[in-house]
């Protein structure tokens, strides 16, 4: 299968070969390990999306639970309690297309339903299988990552490669089209500080499995390990990872801090010769 060339998100279309584009995060948590807390606010959160708006963000990702290592996990009626009123608080202010961070179907639909238009499941369809029929029926864009539950791989990149396979069978078993489909390394998670260097400078490998690829990196502790800095501290460490991401061809960055990776993307494509 040839990787296709544009996908739509809501009323977006996407060049998913020729350019990178930012995913902005939108995280109503109290918990999350960089900004938690700092967006719970309505009129905060409103302010924040206009402000990464304006900056170049391409989409807003929305998530109301932590997923920074030991969090914890909430209910259905939590969640959605969180996600689904700013989703659509956005909605009704920015023309911008909504991808709710999520791993349960019934938060998904849930949000679907309010107006998101990307499910973003950190487990790869894989921790609560209904999720692949609600992304199918509703016909909405995903993003699928990759993850485990223990970083045990006998060779990283085949493996990490292969579990993906996995949750793309699952995804055109429930029906979900082709160019609805975006894959994830999941730096982060379930992986060593060894195997997420690897699955950024490796990124270019995902390409062998045709979907538009979204690297999210920001602000992680693999870039907080190799520079000794709290996550406050992270932006270059992000910035560095990004143009890596432009060089092997990503067709998304998940950032918190837009303009500097926005500007780092646009001085790369240059270079690169993409404008």
């Amino acid at each position: 299968m040839r990787l296709l060339k544009f996908m739509k998100i809501g009323n977006r279309v996407f060049d998913t070969e020729n350019h990178t584009y930012i995913m902005g995060i939108l995280n109503v948590t109290p918990d999350s390990f960089s900004d938690g807390g700092k967006w719970n606010n309505k009129d905060a959160a409103l302010r924040h999306t206009e402000e990464m708006i304006k900056e170049g963000a391409d989409l807003i990702d929305i998530g109301g639970e932590s997923t920074r290592p030991g969090y914890t996990m909430l209910s259905d009626e939590e969640e959605m309690e969180r996600v689904l009123p700013m989703i659509e608080m956005v909605k009704s202010n920015f023309d911008i297309p909504i991808s709710v961070d999520t791993y349960k179907s019934a938060v998904a639909e849930a949000a679907v339903k309010v107006g998101a238009d990307l499910v973003n499941d950190i487990w790869g369809l894989k921790y609560d299988r209904k999720i692949a029929d609600v992304i199918a029926k509703s016909g909405v864009t995903c993003c699928l990552m990759h993850n485990r539950t223990e970083a045990n791989y006998q060779n990283f990149v085949e493996d990490m490669l292969n579990d993906l396979r996995e949750t793309v069978a699952i995804a055109k078993e429930a029906g979900i089209d082709d160019d609805k489909i975006m894959l994830d390394p999941g730096v982060g998670f379930g992986k060593t500080y060894e195997n997420n260097l690897e699955a950024i400078n490796h990124l270019e490998r995902m390409h062998e499995l045709s979907y538009p690829i979204l690297l999210g990196t920001s602000r992680k502790s693999v870039i907080g390990l190799t520079l000794n800095l709290p996550s406050t501290e992270r932006v270059e460490g992000t910035v560095a990872t990004t143009v890596l991401g432009v060089v092997k061809r990503a067709a998304f960055v998940r950032v918190h801090d837009v303009k500097e990776n926005k500007r780092a993307i646009l001085m790369t494509e240059a270079i690169l010769g993409r404008r």
